[in-house]
């Protein structure tokens, strides 16, 4: 969050961006984050959070839709090398939570695989929908947040690891507007 308050301000530090930096992670990596984040281009977590090389795993799917390989992806550095931080990162103005929204209100299915984006934030949709308020697409965009945090964090493979206070998954939120992250849900005390 600290490298999130300097993206903001414009005060960035470009840590770990330098050749010693890539050579000292040649050999091995141990990120302190995971990160999934939505495939938008004007939300790359190493810039928004003021990181460099070998600080964050990141992954991105549109609306932050999870399935095997996506979970089993952010399960990698927890699973792995004790990566003690997961971020599930939702954004504004998010396009494919709005095409998904579209689609689902609509009943008119997206065309090939951008139907299985559409089919995994229905649960997002739902909770909006009960949910309501003034921005629908917003509402789910956050509820795909906090969903997905939720499911992370009751799963199987990372429970243990977050009962035992040895990972935290956090929701958070990107303004687009501001560059400002809010952390919605999850945050260790």
């Amino acid at each position: 969050m600290e490298g999130n308050e300097r993206w903001v301000s414009g005060d960035l530090q470009h840590p770990d961006r330098d050749p010693n930096r890539r050579q000292f992670v040649a050999q091995e990596q141990e990120p302190f984050g995971s990160i999934l984040s939505c495939i938008d281009s004007r939300v790359p977590p190493e810039l928004l959070f003021d990181t460099g090389l070998g600080d964050l795993y990141v992954m991105r799917t549109g609306g932050e839709a999870v399935g095997p390989v996506v979970t089993g992806s952010v399960e990698y550095g927890p699973m792995t090398s004790g990566t003690p931080l997961i971020v599930v990162l939702g954004h504004q103005r998010c396009g494919a939570v709005k095409a998904a929204y579209a689609s689902i209100r609509d009943g008119k299915p997206l065309p090939g695989n951008l139907q299985a984006i559409v089919k995994a934030l229905q649960p997002a949709y739902e909770q909006a929908a009960r949910e309501g308020g003034a921005d629908p697409v917003e509402t789910m965009a956050r509820a795909q947040v906090t969903l997905t945090a939720a499911d992370l964090r009751s799963n199987d493979d990372l429970a243990p690891l977050v009962s035992k206070g040895a990972l935290a998954v956090v929701g958070a939120f990107y303004s687009l507007d501001t560059g400002k992250v809010e952390v919605l849900a999850g945050a260790p005390s």
